[in-house]
């Protein structure tokens, strides 16, 4: 897909997986909104990009997935200066921290990799409209298999467990994604939602798990980062869809459609997740 003309936003995109989004999609002919917390790295990101392609076209981003006052006041800043929005990718993501709770009081894993891009969706809904078959891809991961939605523990009503609690935020993330783009279908809309995921791949995600065992391979964050971007870009691919690895349990290998785990599919969770999420976030999505 040619991206001249097109406008896109990665959140997380200073690093990892969102920074060689960044990177591919500034180096192809975007405009990108480089979206993190810290302006500093943030910069230091978008001169990595100016480095290898000095006429790319980016921008900071400042936005606190932790907070949904940040959220919100990211997606106004975004709307008074754009008309519209080609791409989002909802990207950043923390991966079994310490427990804690975000300043609304979700869990934090929860919190950030699917309540506050929810929501970052939501308000920013209307600029992908604009566009003329924008596209959204919320990062999942191949940890959602097994996992539950326990609506009982979205704000660490239970004793933590690390795993456990990224395994349903990221289940939730790909119920979103395939809800969202369900939706979008029911309004005659051109915008397409899918989900994505980068297999096993060597990131900052990977900073609170300690030392690698030597038998585990990882790919690069650019590899990692393949699927989420054929997802986004490849003028074949299909609203609903789920990208990743192809090879062996999908840890990694060349983007191919992933397996959508059954608990993604149960009837009724997705309704009931997006209702919870509507009434939680304050977001109400156009009907």
């Amino acid at each position: 897909m040619d991206m001249n003309g097109k406008t896109a936003l990665i959140t997380g995109a200073n690093t990892g997986l969102g920074f060689e989004i960044a990177r591919a999609l500034a180096t192809r002919g975007a405009q990108v909104i480089v979206a993190g917390r810290n302006e500093a790295k943030v910069q230091t990101a978008i001169d990595r990009i100016k480095d290898e392609a000095p006429d790319a076209r980016l921008e900071v981003g400042l936005v606190d997935l932790n907070a949904l006052a940040s959220v919100k006041d990211f997606a106004t800043r975004i709307a008074n200066t754009h008309t519209r929005l080609d791409i989002l990718i909802n990207n950043a993501g923390v991966m079994v921290p310490p427990a804690g709770t975000t300043q609304d009081g979700f869990e934090t894993q929860f919190g950030v990799n699917f309540v506050a891009h929810f929501a970052l969706t939501g308000h920013l809904i209307q600029l992908l409209n604009a566009a003329p078959a924008a596209r959204v891809v919320t990062l999942s991961s191949i940890g959602h298999r097994g996992a539950v939605l326990d609506f009982d523990n979205f704000q660490l009503e239970k004793p933590y467990d690390p795993w456990r609690e990224y395994g349903q935020s990221k289940l939730a993330d790909l119920v979103f994604a395939l809800e969202l783009d369900r939706r979008l279908r029911a309004k005659d809309s051109s915008v397409r939602s899918l989900a994505a995921h980068p297999g096993v791949s060597q990131t900052d995600l990977t900073r609170n798990l300690g030392d690698i065992p030597a038998g585990i391979k990882m790919m690069s964050p650019a590899d990692g980062a393949a699927p989420a971007l054929v997802a986004a870009t490849d003028t074949h691919v299909e609203g609903g869809q789920y990208w990743g690895p192809d090879g062996p349990e999908e840890r990694s290998g060349t983007p191919g459609l992933a397996i959508v785990d059954a608990a993604a599919l149960k009837d009724g969770v997705a309704e009931r997740l997006w209702d919870w999420a509507e009434k939680a976030t304050g977001i109400k999505y156009p009907q």
